[in-house]
């Protein structure tokens, strides 16, 4: 074996399972470090069922008592979203241990408070701007969300348009100085201020010896990245990339993962299966 490559015991001596490997064993060595561990959860086809209408989307009824008592069983729950913490906090209200990050973390529900990224805050006026500009210029078919400090352009229901709305949202991205975010059948622009799905998750293991995190879309691969990278500086560090399947961007996110569920009705059964290892 290379010597760049650690022989599979030298991590199992340091207190950490070596990847890959089962779900059980690794919700088994999670159980053993509850207390330390965080869970981090996309919302948008991990938790609820994508839909043609953004706002008509719900969590699957059965995985909020499932998230409630995980969240009495581990240091922490998060969820970690592209919508604002205002949705988030309209779809999980009966949640009370469960910490939201909005807008991929420009905004922070923690402890009965939101705190949003300063920096984001002076675009508020040109994201608005936006949203009339995209109403006014784009079919009519497009759907346009609208979220304070983002714009996403979401064309499930006319695949056909792809091409143009990618183009015009590349277009303005330019012309008002913004980055944009690719995802399922969807172009979001977003104010160039530093803030990333990678970023939250990284900053939130760094009191962690482990973490899980589910993602179904190409900005959850920054948050398994982030998970990856501090396994390497922390040998008992352990952290756990679980991807949902969907016929967008499964493949690309699958290939990220130590393990892939079906839908989110299969992550909600999970988790409940999951709960067994930490009443043990």
């Amino acid at each position: 074996m290379p010597e760049s490559e650690p022989h599979p015991e030298s991590e199992t001596q340091r207190g950490r399972p070596t990847h890959p490997l089962s779900a059980a064993d690794a919700w088994q060595f999670t159980a053993s470090r509850a207390a330390e561990t965080t869970l981090f959860f996309d919302f948008d086809g991990v938790l609820s069922p994508v839909t043609d209408d953004p706002d008509a989307s719900q969590p699957v009824p059965s995985v909020l008592g499932v998230l409630e008592e995980l969240a009495g069983a581990v240091g922490r729950v998060a969820i970690v979203s592209a919508r604002p913490v205002s949705f988030l906090r309209s779809r999980f209200e009966s949640l009370t241990h469960v910490d939201l990050y909005g807008l991929y973390g420009l905004e922070v529900w923690h402890g009965g408070a939101v705190v949003t990224e300063p920096a984001a805050l002076p675009w508020v006026p040109a994201m608005a701007e936006l949203a009339e500009r995209a109403k006014a210029e784009l079919p009519e078919q497009i759907l346009v969300e609208y979220k304070r400090l983002s714009v996403a352009l979401h064309y499930r229901t006319a695949p056909q348009l792809a091409q143009t709305v990618e183009r015009w949202g590349h277009e303005q991205a330019e012309r008002v100085g913004l980055r944009i975010q690719g995802g399922r059948m969807v172009v979001e622009l977003k104010p160039p201020v530093d803030q990333d799905k990678g970023m939250v998750i990284g900053e939130g293991v760094l009191d962690a010896r482990c973490a899980w995190y589910f993602g179904d879309d190409m900005s959850d691969i920054k948050a398994f990245d982030a998970l990856r990278a501090r396994e390497a500086v922390d040998p008992d560090f352990f952290g756990m990339c679980v991807a949902v399947a969907n016929p967008e961007t499964g493949a690309e996110v699958s290939s990220a993962a130590d393990l892939t569920l079906e839908s989110p009705e299969a992550v909600a059964g999970f988790l409940a299966d999951a709960l067994h290892a930490f009443r043990r």
